[in-house]
């Protein structure tokens, strides 16, 4: 057992508990009745996860008496750690791959079995002595390859349960067992013996027919289900991962008057941190000092960096494009608006559907029930005069046939996969059981910034004064703009060097906060930014040049102004473009019978266009 050392995870009067040694969905029920038999608990354990979530009613009940009552049961627990140390232990699984062991145990598998079930199934491959070759293929098969179904099975068997395992070992061993009594006691030993193909049905009582592809090929099956489940549970993990990933490492605190680099999991409520230019803003906080362009999108799509200054409020892991800022932290680690996010994708991966709840109850009482049945045909066949070889024969199919335990993995392992691959692609589920409700959907809302649009700035205009050239005036622009690590000029800057080619040589580069860029563009005196920049400067747009940024401003673009020596030379215009599979997307939408509902901050024109 290993109690962990980390923070118990708490919402209200919750705790979780991290599960190991479940193998399926039987596990999970067993567990989840365990520790709901205590006093005011209501416990729900989901095997995708491997997780116990437990809601006390009245007083907590201490996490050492929950983790004793899943040892009861056979199974070991801990108390998570943190949300930090997690990642860092996922960061080092991606080198170790824990499924490794598993593929390997299938690869080999897979290899014996095949040959094993071919001759089975084809009587041209059934050479003369291939019954005694497909034993010897088949052994290691469900020797080795099922080890895991083994032992699991008798760890049930000492604390008198059933699981998918019990199946999966009795099955096994049931046709393994058979096929032996067959060769060496039966017929099916003796040289030229064949397996004919028929579709056909004849009473036998089966002491000609072994089963060893059976034994072999529901091994590899089964071992094939489990890797495919661990890796798909391994990379919905990634989800959790990505989004803790956004967060900042490090960060600059003020403390005692001077700057110290400390990891950011340090930082404490009230404490003083800087965000340089570039920088990601390490926990939510509220500005001090400065102003500055910071990047939202990570939280709110909107491809447009939001100003902000002393007094307003900033949120951990978006970027300050502009200016430095001096914030204080008002919340950190797992309060903090990114946690909330990763807790909203976990919760979303350990709740429970309704299909789920219901395999689930059928997984639990799945096994005994159909151990039962094989007794009841062993004694029916007996009691009508069967013999006891084709009795056995009877009582070995119906274990085999239940052995694929795809009702108990397939349910949960699917919520696991559609919530995480949902997290992955920006799409975050409150719970399995809104995924589940979906199919009852009518109406689709669709946000502009980032979903209908690509959410990245691009140049969609430039508007020049008389006499003046674009290509220049998006040289100049550019080139100062390159300087910049503002988003709006980056955007100017790339699609000026993709027009002109070349970018001209900045001198006495200066970022104006709040207000733009000014510098020395081969000789020139550069000024890029709001129109009052160029106002201090004595520069105002000309008639035609103030209505272009009115109509391109109304339109929901950013105008971005341009000058030099003097004068107001020409307006940028910069906006989101929509991307190239939105229409198709809509579409598809409609084909489904959704209504589609675009959604946005910007006027009516920018909406319909």
């Amino acid at each position: 057992m290993n109690t962990g050392t980390g923070d118990v995870r708490e919402s209200g009067e919750r705790i979780e508990l991290a599960i190991g040694g479940m193998t399926c969905a039987s596990c999970a029920s067993r567990i989840e009745k365990r520790l709901n038999r205590l006093d005011g608990v209501t416990a729900t354990v989901n095997y995708a996860t491997e997780t116990a979530r437990v809601v006390f009613d009245g007083d907590p009940v201490p996490a050492e008496e929950l983790i004793a009552q899943v040892e009861k049961a056979g199974y070991t627990a801990e108390v998570p750690r943190s949300a930090d140390a997690a990642a860092d232990d996922d960061g080092a699984a991606e080198a170790a791959d824990p499924t490794r062991p598993l593929r390997d145990r299938l690869i080999v598998s897979a290899l014996l079995s095949v040959p094993v079930i071919a001759m089975a199934m084809a009587p041209a491959l059934q050479f003369t002595y291939w019954q005694w070759a497909s034993l010897v293929l088949a052994a290691p098969v469900l020797v080795w390859g099922a080890l895991p179904f083994h032992i699991a099975a008798w760890k049930n068997l000492k604390l008198g349960a059933a699981t998918m395992d019990t199946l999966v070992s009795m099955g096994t061993i049931a046709a393994f067992a058979w096929s032996l009594y067959a060769l060496f006691f039966g017929t099916a030993g003796e040289p030229g013996m064949t397996h004919p193909f028929e579709l056909t049905i004849a009473r036998t009582d089966g002491s000609a027919n072994i089963y060893l592809e059976v034994a072999a090929g529901v091994t590899t099956f089964i071992l094939a289900g489990r890797y495919f489940e661990a890796r798909s549970k391994r990379r919905a993990g990634a989800a959790l991962r990505a989004l803790l990933e956004l967060g900042a490492k490090d960060v600059t605190v003020l403390r005692d008057g001077a700057e110290l680099r400390i990891p950011t999991a340090d930082l404490t409520e009230g404490d003083l941190f800087i965000v340089r230019p570039g920088e990601k803003v390490a926990t939510d906080g509220t500005v001090e000092e400065g102003t500055s362009a910071v990047d939202m999108s990570m939280l709110t799509g909107e491809s447009v960096p939001v100003e902000v200054g002393p007094g307003d409020a900033v949120v951990g892991a978006t970027v300050n494009a502009g200016g430095r800022l001096v914030v204080r932290a008002s919340r950190v680690g797992s309060d903090t608006q990114l946690a909330q996010m990763a807790r909203l994708v976990e919760d979303a991966q350990n709740g429970k559907a309704e299909v789920q709840r219901l395999a689930d109850r059928i997984s639990g009482v799945f096994v005994p029930i159909v151990i039962a049945l094989a007794a009841v045909t062993l004694g029916f066949w007996i009691g009508t005069g069967g013999s006891v070889a084709a009795a056995f024969t009877a009582a070995v199919a119906v274990l085999i046939i239940a052995c694929p335990c795809a009702l108990g993995l397939a349910t949960p392992t699917a919520l696991l996969v559609g919530t995480g691959r949902g997290a992955q692609l920006g799409i975050l589920i409150k719970g399995p059981e809104v995924l589940e409700t979906t199919r009852g959907i009518d109406t689709i809302v669709l946000d502009k910034t980032g979903t209908v649009t690509t959410g990245r700035m691009t140049l969609t205009d430039v508007f020049t004064a008389p006499g003046q050239s674009e290509d220049e005036v998006l040289r100049l622009a550019g080139a100062l703009e390159n300087a910049s690590e503002h988003p709006i000029a980056q955007a100017i800057a790339k699609a000026a060097l993709a027009r002109t080619g070349g970018l001209g040589q900045v001198e006495d580069f200066a970022n104006v906060e709040g207000q733009g860029v000014q510098g020395i563009v081969d000789g020139h005196a550069v000024l890029v930014g709001r129109t009052s920049l160029l106002a201090e400067w004595s520069q105002e747009l000309p008639a035609e040049l103030a209505s272009a940024k009115a109509a391109a401003e109304a339109a929901g673009g950013t105008a971005v102004a341009v000058g030099w020596d003097g004068a107001a030379r020409g307006v940028l215009v910069v906006s989101d473009t929509v991307k190239p599979t939105s229409a198709e997307a809509v579409e598809q939408f409609r084909a489904l019978g959704l209504t589609p509902i675009l959604l946005t901050g910007d006027n009516e024109a920018v909406a319909r266009t």
